[in-house]
């Protein structure tokens, strides 16, 4: 099946990462929804810094490293040390969010075992079937995930939850449910008004933005019946790493009886615990501008911890391929 019509042009596989000849445009999520514009990268030190650069962030990061292997391998042929060069900057750019660690670990030793002769064309194939089996598992937990969207719902979610999240409304919206999202503005890069609220506004679905602080009050005032969201890691056991701001929409819907999901991709099998996970703490000059403008003076000092980590208590259920883990 193809997913690509029932998601935003902000989540198709066009905007988000392609090569033009020997150049990779990734798509400026940062500059979403005022304007759409790719970024040209021509090494993996520069789609890296895009990565890290909150370019693009999310599934977007994937897709944009698989990519990156593909131009490098167009550039260098089988040059295994450059590649092994290639892989670290990777994987380095964001750390938190390991399903790039995990899906180039997983075809490495493939890769090698390419000959030198098609070595850039054999790097394709094998991105493009990643690509191919990554949509067949955003749609697989989307089938999970709609089944928990009761008609009539309202929906709370946290910064860009991603395909599986919008395919599990698709999926929603064709068996006839109806549902209000609630998506809160995500800051300090508001990935919750610039890319959640503008894709729940293209594909047609009744939403409403909010600032982070008002997510108590819709949920208390029985307006939401579910939170979900997708997670940048999680473990079997339940834990869920995700955009900060999730842990404190998570506590209080537990206080308020609202189940909270998180759609994963795949487990990190390293951790059984993310107790002791090493947060991304980002520069704090970040919380102290919006959209490049300043919000306070140059003095105040600033901290920006860019995820939280969701104890298993917390958590109904962990949406993947295989169903929903609780």
């Amino acid at each position: 099946m193809n997913i690509q019509p029932l998601l935003p042009r902000s989540l198709s596989h066009e905007f988000i990462a392609h090569l033009d000849d020997d150049v990779l445009l990734i798509g400026m999520r940062s500059l979403l929804p005022f304007e759409v514009r790719s970024l040209a990268s021509r090494s993996a030190e520069e789609s890296a810094h895009a990565i890290r650069a909150m370019v693009t962030q999310g599934g977007g990061q994937l897709e944009v490293a698989l990519w990156t292997l593909v131009m490098e391998a167009r550039r260098h042929g089988k040059d295994m040390a450059r590649m092994e060069e290639v892989r670290s900057l990777l994987v380095g750019a964001r750390r938190t969010n390991t399903a790039v660690q995990r899906t180039l670990d997983g075809m490495w030793s493939e890769l090698e075992s390419l000959p030198s002769s098609s070595f850039a064309s054999g790097v394709e194939d094998i991105v493009v079937t990643i690509l191919e089996d990554q949509d067949a598992n955003y749609l697989d937990m989307a089938r999970f995930g709609s089944s928990l969207i009761e008609d009539g719902m309202g929906i709370l979610t946290t910064c860009f939850a991603e395909h599986s999240f919008f395919l599990s409304l698709a999926l929603a919206r064709q068996e006839g449910r109806s549902f209000t999202v609630y998506s809160q503005e995500t800051r300090p890069y508001l990935q919750g008004a610039h890319l959640t609220s503008p894709a729940l506004a293209e594909m047609g679905y009744d939403h409403r933005l909010i600032t982070d602080g008002m997510s108590a009050h819709v949920v208390s005032s029985g307006k939401v019946g579910i939170y979900m969201t997708a997670s940048d890691n999680a473990t079997r056991t339940g834990w869920v790493v995700n955009k900060v701001g999730t842990l404190a929409s998570a506590i209080v819907c537990a206080r308020y009886g609202v189940p909270y999901y998180a759609f994963s991709t795949g487990f990190d099998e390293r951790f059984s615990s993310l107790e002791d996970f090493a947060v991304e703490y980002r520069s704090g000059d970040e919380v102290k501008a919006c959209q490049g403008m300043r919000t306070t003076v140059d003095d105040v000092q600033a901290i920006y911890p860019a995820f939280d980590i969701v104890p298993p208590d917390l958590v109904a259920g962990i949406v993947t391929r295989g169903g929903i883990v609780k």
